[in-house]
């Protein structure tokens, strides 16, 4: 499998919480396997290092592993110095980080608002004004950021500062989409619905039995059942790929027919 083959892919948040398969993960070992060259971006080091391994024992064209925090204001920086060092420049970003606090508008502190939008917004600013000077440069790139459904609808939990920060997560990938169209250079979005990933057993489970949890999230989508992580990373892998450089400014909702 060759449709992303060459190609010099950061994946921010690559690795997993606990066990199991987050999309970050997933979407990291499918564009290895499509032929990329992948760099395993994650604050847990030892995650983005078993993201690498397993890409190895696949038989992946290329990955490495770089422990970074992307909060850090330097974080930026780091990652395209690492990418040249590496593999000698940036094809695409593929954003992947989110963090939630639960709390409606009268329940969230200033700190813990302030701390979402670090993670989820702030972040992934620094990190596309980073690469956009190497992929102009180079006359090509794409950037993916994974925003969530709860961007465009209300779902069933109370956490406003993560819902507005995924919002303009959507917008800031519109702007970069609009500037930087003339370059080369796209901007898309992937919005995942009710999707079966660790961080959402370590998030919304809580002291509920897992098969309860999953039994009520899969009766809510229409298609019946929760995604996959791989649902996610098929869609980034056709987001990276030229059979999507003619799309730019879209927001991919993969939700099952929840936003229907």
């Amino acid at each position: 499998m060759t449709r992303l083959a060459g190609k010099r892919i950061a994946v921010i948040g690559a690795g997993s919480v606990g066990d199991g398969m987050g999309n970050g993960k997933a979407a990291a070992l499918r564009f290895a396997e499509e032929g990329a060259r992948v760099m395993c971006v994650d604050r847990d080091g030892k995650a983005a290092q078993a993201t690498v391994a397993q890409i190895d024992a696949a038989g992946g064209n290329d990955g490495a592993a770089l422990t970074l925090d992307v909060t850090d204001a330097s974080a930026a920086e780091t990652l395209v110095q690492a990418m040249q060092d590496r593999f000698g420049g940036i094809d695409v970003l593929h954003f992947n980080v989110g963090a939630s606090r639960t709390g409606g508008i009268t329940q969230i502190t200033d700190a813990d608002w302030n701390q979402i939008f670090e993670i989820n917004l702030t972040s992934a600013m620094r990190l596309s004004r980073a690469v956009i000077a190497p992929m102009r440069a180079a006359g090509q790139g794409a950037l993916t950021f994974v925003s969530s459904l709860a961007a465009v609808m209300s779902g069933p939990y109370a956490y406003t500062s993560y819902e507005v920060s995924k919002a303009a997560l959507c917008r800031l990938s519109r702007s970069v989409a609009r500037e930087h169209a003339g370059h080369g250079i796209r901007a898309n979005v992937i919005l995942p619905g009710m999707i079966d990933t660790p961080h959402v057993a370590h998030f919304v489970a809580g002291d509920k039995d897992p098969e309860t949890l999953a039994a009520e999230r899969a009766a809510a989508v229409p298609m019946g059942r929760q995604g996959s992580a791989w649902d996610v990373a098929h869609a980034a892998v056709f987001l990276a790929s030229d059979e999507a450089g003619y799309i730019t400014g879209a927001e991919l909702r993969v939700d099952g027919g929840l936003s229907l």
